[in-house]
């Protein structure tokens, strides 16, 4: 990526990272994409990109069903996250190591968004802030919904006051 564009700043990092670690890695971040499969993890990515004021990309897969959205709290009225998925549910989690997952499927949610990001990093297009994108892949079927905020939020309806 240097190669092509000596700008870019390309951070592979490796580790098992803590509240204060992610707070720092978020605050450094243009854009953070979120591609893990622990529910918990993903509520604290979400959580430090509230408080660091970063929009978030996330993207998720398990059997043949992916989704994809973007939660932008820089605009007035975004949800985040956890104005979808409470972070107070409880249910049993199902990860794709134990789940499995269609690799193909990877592919189309992780290179949508690589785009999404890009999209975000340029200013250009309509980003999926306030969408939700689901993709049943046996059938290649789309839906999407709309992503509205929730004032009651635990996350962002805290950031607000």
């Amino acid at each position: 990526l240097q190669a092509i564009n000596p700008h870019v700043q390309v951070m592979a990092l490796q580790e098992r990272v803590g509240e204060e670690r992610l707070q720092a890695l978020v605050a450094s971040a243009t854009v953070v994409l979120d591609c893990t499969d622990n529910y918990r993890t993903r509520q604290a990515i979400n959580a430090a990109c509230v408080a660091k004021g970063k929009p978030l990309v996330s993207g998720a897969a398990i059997r043949f069903d992916g989704q994809i959205s973007v939660f932008d709290r820089r605009h007035e009225g975004a949800a985040c996250y956890a104005c979808l998925f409470s972070p107070d549910e409880q249910f049993e989690e199902a990860s794709c190591s134990t789940m499995g997952v269609f690799a193909p499927l990877v592919g189309i949610i992780g290179t949508m968004q690589a785009a999404e990001a890009l999209k975000l990093v340029a200013g250009v297009g309509r980003s999926l802030n306030g969408r939700l994108m689901m993709l049943e892949l046996k059938d290649m079927e789309w839906s999407s919904m709309q992503v509205a905020r929730n004032p009651q939020c635990p996350v962002c309806g805290q950031a607000d006051h």
